[in-house]
């Protein structure tokens, strides 16, 4: 083939894509905004470079808005009522490139199977258990949907992108009905369901990565943040626009823009400007959101799911029991019994009711901590340390040193340790949580054993002392009185001393002797050897036991 047929193929290529530039099969990529269509292809170079303006008729920029931050929504022609009527539209239309949309249910019986748990409060390491229990169940329920009802103001990055992963490589639809606010990391959250909902008032965003004080964080975090949000914006594909004169027009079904522009960027002084959050209808005109809900029904009806069985996660009495003996106040309360009861026993000897109290308290301190996976196998070691040493320290070593000290400590340790979630550590460097996390505990574990300390001296001596009906009733309260025939032994007439005895057991020189029929504890002087029926002369009285010699026996000449 020479050179001019080269230049002729070339020359119908050009002709052809002049043609039909215009369609979505021989469409190029491009960077720059198309005034002709409703979206543009985005490709992210520089994190710092500016983000173009989504050219949708909902939206209003200006030039001189160079990080092109929406500055309006103009939604005075549209209700939340015509909003959600035209998103209804839009998925009933609409075809994906699989022709089906995120988040299409399809029932497995006449019935459509939907599950639902709430995200609500900070996303902490106990959200993220939530989630993984109430997603497990969802499956074992064979369930055809899963909503989540969702009302936070974010949380942890970690926990969060945990939770996103785990709804992005759920097989079965996810969709998230926002009760309130999807803030922050619940933004992120929200962005990984296959459909959002949200109610009226609500709002979804500022997802920027800040500190416990709420300060931003470095470019650093902003930018891994910017990166994880486009992610998961890409990561639901796209889908069917319109078709526009025989041409189709596709767009992103959450456009990686805009989930960027809700981190905000970051400029030389760490500060974070330019944050997006959407309301509830700019959701939905800007594609973030599926419709506007006055309830769950209602969002589920959106969807096109009118005919469906609901189940609703509920804490069963195991969770309620379990949150109710992880509260501060009654963890405080297990401290004290195993200190006091520990400090009890040490006053009595033997094993009574005070050791099972300790034993009882320190099974309902770690036993739900276990259960909910805060506490780890090194702090119930550290606590049982603790114990040992100061055990050595009390029965083993005099006085009060290294092991009675080492001990204490590692017993407040165990148990300080113990009720915080060790995920929460790795995040003190970075800020975002402060040194308050990890006194809170130390100080319950501190104050509870130092209340059980006095507690117990106070009741002790009260007890020991007093005279109270309930004294009565728990600690023995009787004398030994002499006069009652209460002695150490018995008192013995001087007159029996100079008396003869028989030897009853061998005096060796310890023994028993027998006067009157009278049995004695006796002791032989300067240790002589008694064989028993041989007579004895009683020689002292001392303690209860007769000193005595051995009787010369007469002999016959």
């Amino acid at each position: 083939m020479n050179r001019f047929h080269h230049h002729l193929i070339l020359g119908i290529l050009v002709g052809i894509l002049s043609l039909y530039g215009s369609t979505s099969l021989f469409a190029l990529p491009s960077i720059f905004p198309s005034p002709n269509s409703a979206t543009t292809e985005t490709y992210f170079g520089d994190a710092a470079a500016p983000i173009p303006a989504r050219p949708l008729a909902a939206v209003t920029t200006t030039p001189q808005d160079q990080d092109n931050k929406i500055q309006s929504v103009d939604s005075s022609s549209t209700s939340n009522t015509t909003v959600a009527a035209e998103a209804a539209q839009t998925l009933n239309t609409s075809q994906h490139d699989n022709h089906t949309l995120p988040g299409t249910v399809i029932p497995s019986g006449s019935d459509c199977r939907v599950y639902t748990f709430p995200i609500d409060g900070d996303i902490m390491p106990a959200q993220q258990r939530l989630v993984t229990k109430c997603l497990a169940e969802a499956r074992e329920q064979k369930a055809d949907l899963v909503v989540i009802r969702m009302n936070t103001y974010g949380g942890l990055v970690n926990v969060a992108d945990s939770i996103r992963t785990m709804i992005l490589n759920y097989p079965i639809p996810i969709w998230v009905y926002i009760d309130n606010q999807a803030a922050s990391a619940g933004a992120l959250i929200a962005l990984a369901a296959d459909r959002i909902y949200m109610r009226p008032g609500g709002s979804i965003g500022a997802a920027s990565v800040v500190d416990q004080n709420g300060r931003p964080m470095p470019d650093k975090f902003q930018s891994f943040m910017r990166a994880t949000m486009r992610a998961t914006a890409e990561s639901h594909g796209k889908v069917i626009d319109r078709i526009e004169n025989g041409d189709t027009i596709r767009r992103w079904w959450r456009d990686p823009q805009l989930a960027e522009a809700m981190v905000g960027r970051t400029l030389a002084d760490s500060t974070t400007v330019n944050v997006l959050t959407f309301t509830a209808s700019e959701a939905v005109q800007n594609h973030f959101s599926e419709g506007t809900a006055s309830s769950l029904d209602e969002a589920l009806a959106q969807g096109a799911v009118t005919t469906y069985t609901l189940t609703e996660y509920r804490p069963t009495t195991l969770d309620r029991l379990l949150a109710w003996l992880m509260n501060p106040v009654v963890q405080g309360i297990f401290v004290m019994m195993i200190v006091g009861g520990i400090y009890f026993e040490l006053q009595s000897p033997g094993i009574g009711f005070a050791l099972v109290v300790a034993i009882l308290g320190a099974v309902l301190y770690f036993a739900p901590l276990y259960l909910e996976g805060v506490a780890q196998n090194w702090e119930l070691i550290l606590f049982i340390i603790g114990l040992v040493l100061l055990a050595v320290e009390i029965f083993v070593l005099p006085g009060f040193g290294i092991a009675g000290i080492a001990g204490i400590v590692a017993i407040v340790l165990g148990l300080s340790f113990a009720a915080i979630d060790n995920d929460l550590l790795r995040h003190l460097p970075t800020g975002e949580i402060t040194i308050g996390w990890i006194l809170q505990p130390i100080l319950v574990v501190i104050i509870a054993t130092t209340a059980a300390l006095v507690g117990g001296l106070l009741l002790s001596k009260r007890f020991l002392t007093g005279t109270t009906p309930l004294q009565r009733k728990v600690v023995l309260t009787a004398e030994m009185d002499p006069k009652q025939g209460y002695v150490s032994h018995p008192s013995v007439a001087s007159d029996l001393v100079g008396r003869t005895a028989r030897v009853a057991a061998v005096l060796r020189p310890s023994g028993r002797i027998s006067l009157d029929g009278t049995y004695y504890d006796a002791i032989a002087e300067e240790g002589q050897f008694i064989p028993r029926g041989r007579q004895v002369t009683i020689t002292r009285f001392e303690g209860g036991i007769a000193y005595c010699t051995a009787k010369e026996e007469a002999t016959d000449h």
